[in-house]
């Protein structure tokens, strides 16, 4: 601890004696100074143990002494010492009242004790505090090492926890609670989850205090990680402000906090180069293989279905326009404009993806397989698992943010994302093609997220509106039209009763409200027309088609 009046008080050698103040020696005191000025404050920064003969000072004047006394206490001085023998052979009653009224103490200093011994007892006392505060530092250091080494974060929280007689508590990228100790600071952990967020948006490093003496705690909130994006978070709850040695405890666990989850770059690619290995024997159709070379690191994800994820960039301009021409999709909660800037604050879009489904992934324990392929993504996760439910709210919330009344600043490249539905290894590339058709759907409806379940169990009518559909639908039927527009017949409405009718006469000829011979007749020069036989399954497949996309004009 630091020097205090009452251990200079104790000190043997000092032989100071206590006038007024009695109650108030165990204040720190930052530093002896000594100065005979009448007005000393300008030159005070509190804290300080102030040494004076009253050279310059009417010690005996009651008012004097009142304003003096209360200048001094006023500028944060913790302490006067009065030197005796000099100007005064006795400590003035005057200058006792004052003190004892203001509550500041006073302490006689005797002749044969020279200021200078105070001072230096001061700073070697001030000196040994720092000592301590550093060699208990180092010690921190040690005691959190061996338990970052041992038993990972969550040993270092214990560990940290501990040393700074408070709780500590580790949030990952987004913002949630990665870990805490001891347990039960978790809830209280996660009520500071939107500070959280709000520090990520400073520029790295970033630290902020929240909460003080009115509340049932300090907490000390840092940034974890080296780059532009921070890569989590730790807080420190604490009753009273740090100290020095829980202060290098602190640093210490940043920085080892930060090893942590900034994996080196040699580790992490070398885990993407055995996951991209995987990925190829999967999709070779050699699951057995895929599995031997998986181990523990994501052989367990090849135990249970999947679903295969695969993502890439597109000009957010381009797919803008493009969805401006499509009917919004409803969007879920969870996809909020609040949640794209808690997933994805830099805009890196792909990055932004990868890093979402690996938070949740680690948090839940999953594995995870996360491969970059060119300007792809490819992603293979737990079916129904939270990398799977972190992937669509990443997607829904890029979408929520672009379709906004007031869109949030988006990058011009943004993303897409297509999604297989539930799959084992044996069919891994069943999986990977349905991707990307869900894919190639979402790069064409200007949707940010398609999934394979949804195009199944959907319909294949919306496809028809692609510009190329309509261009063949229109060239195919145009004849048929410019026959129709003579008024010699109607040669497309007939062909669309008997295609809806399944080729049956009677049906479609009374729909019509012809005879069936009419509508025989008609569909015969639909075939000379056309120049295609309407027994041919493909060609009235075509046909309707075609009807279908000219009706949706």
């Amino acid at each position: 601890m630091p020097p205090t009046l009452a251990s200079l008080v104790h000190h043997s050698a000092l032989k100071l004696i206590v006038r007024a103040g009695e109650d108030r020696l165990d204040v720190p005191v930052r530093w002896a100074h000594v100065s005979e000025l009448a007005d000393p404050v300008p030159y005070m920064e509190g804290g300080e143990l102030l040494l004076i003969t009253a050279l310059k000072l009417d010690a005996e004047d009651p008012e004097a002494m009142r304003r003096y006394v209360r200048r001094l206490a006023g500028a944060g001085v913790v302490g006067l010492g009065f030197a005796v023998g000099v100007n005064y052979e006795e400590t003035p009653k005057a200058l006792v009242d004052a003190a004892e009224q203001e509550g500041l103490p006073l302490l006689e200093v005797p002749r044969r004790t020279p200021f200078l011994a105070i001072s230096k007892a001061v700073s070697a006392a001030i000196a040994a505090d720092q000592y301590r505060a550093v060699t208990a530092g180092f010690a921190a250091e040690r005691e959190l090492t061996r338990q970052a080494l041992n038993a990972g974060p969550e040993g270092l929280l214990a560990a940290l926890a501990a040393q700074v007689d408070g709780w500590a508590a580790l949030y990952d990228v987004a913002g949630a609670v990665v870990a805490t100790a001891p347990e039960w600071a978790g809830r209280r952990a996660a009520r500071l989850t939107p500070d959280v967020e709000r520090l990520r948006d400073r520029p790295a490093p970033a630290s902020s205090v929240v909460g003080g003496p009115e509340h049932e705690d300090r907490v000390e909130l840092h940034t974890l990680g080296t780059g532009r994006r921070p890569r989590g978070a730790l807080a420190v709850g604490t009753a009273a402000p740090l100290g020095t040695a829980e202060r290098y405890a602190v640093h210490s666990a940043i920085a080892l906090l930060t090893l942590t989850t900034e994996r080196s770059r040699s580790l992490h690619a070398a885990e993407q180069r055995i996951g991209a290995a995987v990925l190829r024997m999967l999709l070779a159709g050699q699951p057995d293989h895929a599995r031997a070379v998986a181990g523990d690191l994501y052989g367990g994800l090849l135990d249970a279905p999947f679903r295969l994820i695969v993502a890439e960039p597109v000009s957010g301009t381009a797919a803008r326009a493009h969805a401006d021409g499509h009917a919004r999709v409803p969007l879920a909660k969870a996809g909020s404009v609040a949640a794209l800037a808690a997933v994805d604050p830099g805009g890196d879009r792909l990055s932004g993806l990868a890093e979402s489904v690996e938070s949740a992934a680690a948090r839940s324990g999953e594995a995870v397989l996360v491969v970059p392929e060119g300007e792809r993504l490819v992603v293979l996760a737990a079916d129904g698992g939270a990398a799977v439910a972190a992937g669509r709210r990443y997607a829904m919330a890029l979408e929520a943010a672009r379709a906004a009344p007031e869109p949030v600043a988006v990058e011009e490249d943004e993303l897409i994302v297509g999604m297989s539905a539930p799959a084992g290894p044996i069919a891994t590339a069943a999986a990977y093609k349905q991707a990307e058709q869900a894919l190639s759907v979402a790069r064409r409806r200007g949707r940010m997220l398609v999934e394979h379940d949804q195009l199944a169990s959907g319909s294949v009518l919306p496809l028809l509106a692609d510009d190329a559909v309509k261009a063949f639908a229109d060239g195919l039927l145009r004849p048929l039209y410019e026959h129709d527009a003579t008024g010699r017949g109607d040669l497309v409405a007939s062909l669309r009763a008997w295609l809806s009718r399944h080729g049956q006469w009677d049906a479609a000829a009374a729909d019509l409200g012809v005879h069936r011979h009419t509508l025989r007749y008609r569909m015969r020069r639909v075939e000379e027309i056309l120049g295609r036989s309407l027994d041919d399954p493909d060609v009235r497949m075509e046909l309707w088609l075609a009807l279908k996309a000219t009706a949706t004009d």
